[in-house]
């Protein structure tokens, strides 16, 4: 292991956090930004590790579990981070009169912010620097412990100096971070690396904390995660591991977390596991414009709500939350440009060269999946049959021009969209066809997966402007398929992501029924 290996690791641990703490934030508080809004009632949602004495009473988890595959290769040691939120229960005082005692109060204002009672988050990080080799059988194990306690702040209205104080009540906490690896067989010298994550403190519900979230929460481990890395070694993708560690990718267990590559493409000595799943490389958007805390907004939409904000909501916001008041002057403060670039942005244009159809762009469709060339013979063909054998009509006329030759239902109302077929396996699929889920590993996430095996029913059969086909479907025994097909708010499938559901033989008739 290098000073310039180490520094990479370093490096890649920055980048890394960038994208963590959009997880590690993520709720921490919701527009409008106020304690008083509905939504900021029930906080911390994402990698909560209660105490285990209350996750029986819960149903949340007192540990996350992490399992990866890595290279050794150069790399003698591992460098581990584990990254939480510790809960501060804050209360709000304000000065007597005469100065002699306080009195708690639900809000004391000001004229630049509204302070209120609110949990705030205290960022934590537990760091280790470990050799490989002492994480083979038994590994290794740390304990930690952060203290309890209470901190007082005075909050001053200008020339009236201190006019009260917030209250900071914090629990005390213990975890434990255990390591170990284990050799893979083969030739790579590979190892399977197990990071367990827990909550062991002490604390014991009462009577009428059993049933009580609000109580266990400042007990606990808030959005924790891992970032993990590997001087002069690399970690294999678990999404998209190299061919010869599939089998062992495919037995590695992870429990309340997911590991994935951190930093650029290419790189691979920095891997984040976290309790939000993601994709291998991912990344902050170079157009967003700061921390919103509320990933399930578009950027410019909520920068929009946020901005029209009246003066009281703004004040209660800049005083429910440090973070909540740099959303705020961060809002206000966009410049037009950042305005416009919150709009949209193209991240890249394929060349069109001529347009693709039927089996040619089935075999497109295809190799693009594999990654390579389909070999000629029987098998899959996704020959896409449009709805109407005739010619397109002459579609549309947009503003800019004569539009595209679609579906125009003035013109022909039994050609929409969808009522097309594909080809799998020599049975034709459309619109009523059953078939089974089979998601590839390369292009679903984990909801797709989950769905691996399950039944569901073609709704319909459609070809994107780019020539790709797609099945949407709805899943057998799904309790909402009523109100998704009368929204059209289907699942969707490539053609290479199902088998057709073999359509059952029919009896043979009897002498005398059917037939001439």
């Amino acid at each position: 292991m290098t000073g310039d290996t180490v520094d990479r690791v370093t490096a890649g641990f920055t980048e890394a956090r960038r994208v963590a703490d959009a997880l590690l934030f993520e709720g921490y508080v919701l527009y409008p930004y106020r304690a008083s809004a509905r939504k900021n009632q029930l906080r911390w949602q994402f990698g909560v590790l209660v105490p285990p004495a209350w996750q029986d009473a819960g149903g949340e988890h007192s540990r996350q579990r992490t399992d990866c595959l890595l290279e050794p290769r150069r790399a003698d040691r591992l460098l581990v981070e584990l990254r939480f939120l510790q809960v501060r229960r804050r209360t709000v005082e304000r000065l007597s009169p005469d100065g002699e005692s306080w009195t708690e109060v639900a809000e004391l204002d000001l004229p630049d912010r509204v302070l209120v009672p609110w949990d705030e988050g205290e960022e934590e990080r537990v760091e280790l620097d470990v050799p490989l080799g002492r994480l083979a059988g038994d590994g290794h194990t740390l304990r930690f412990e952060l203290p309890g306690g209470v901190e007082h702040e005075p909050v001053h209205d200008g020339a009236a100096g201190v006019v009260g104080r917030l209250v900071r009540h914090s629990s005390p906490l213990t975890g434990e971070i255990r390591l170990t690896t284990e050799p893979l067989p083969g030739p790579y010298g590979a190892l399977r690396l197990t990071a367990t994550v827990r909550n062991v403190s002490a604390w014991t519900p009462g009577p009428r904390e059993r049933d009580d979230r609000e109580s266990a929460l400042p007990h606990s481990l808030i959005g924790a995660h891992l970032l993990l890395g590997l001087p002069g070694g690399r970690f294999l993708s678990m999404a998209d591991p190299p061919e010869w560690a599939r089998p062992a990718a495919r037995t590695c267990r992870n429990e309340h977390t997911w590991p994935v590559l951190a930093c650029g493409e290419g790189r691979d000595e920095v891997m984040l596991s976290s309790p939000i799943i993601l994709d291998d490389h991912p990344e902050v958007a170079a157009e967003s414009p700061g921390p919103l805390y509320d990933a399930t907004e578009i950027d410019e939409i909520l920068s929009l709500r946020t901005a029209a904000l009246t003066d009281r909501e703004k004040r209660e916001a800049r005083g429910t939350d440090a973070r909540a008041a740099e959303v705020i002057d961060l809002v206000d403060g966009l410049p037009a440009e950042v305005w416009e670039r919150l709009h949209g942005a193209i991240r890249g244009l394929r060349e069109v060269t001529g347009e693709l159809t039927g089996a040619t762009a089935g075999r497109r469709i295809a190799e693009d999946v594999t990654g390579g060339p389909l070999p000629d013979g029987p098998g899959i063909d996704l020959t896409v049959v449009p709805p109407s054998a005739g010619p397109p009509a002459a579609g549309l006329r947009l503003p800019t021009g004569p539009g595209l030759p679609w579906w125009d239902p003035a013109q022909d109302a039994t050609s929409a969209p969808g009522r097309g077929t594909v080809t799998i396996d020599g049975q034709a699929l459309g619109t009523g066809s059953r078939v089974v889920l089979k998601p590839g590993p390369r292009r679903s996430d984990a909801q797709d997966i989950f769905l691996a095996g399950r039944t569901a029913t073609v709704e319909a059969v459609l070809e994107d402007f780019d020539g790709e086909t797609h099945i949407a479907v709805t899943v057998d025994g799904d309790p909402g398929v009523d109100v998704r097909r009368e929204q059209g708010r289907f699942l969707y499938f490539r053609p290479d992501e199902v088998d057709p559901v073999p359509e059952p033989a029919r009896a043979p008739a009897r002498d005398g029924e059917g037939g001439v």
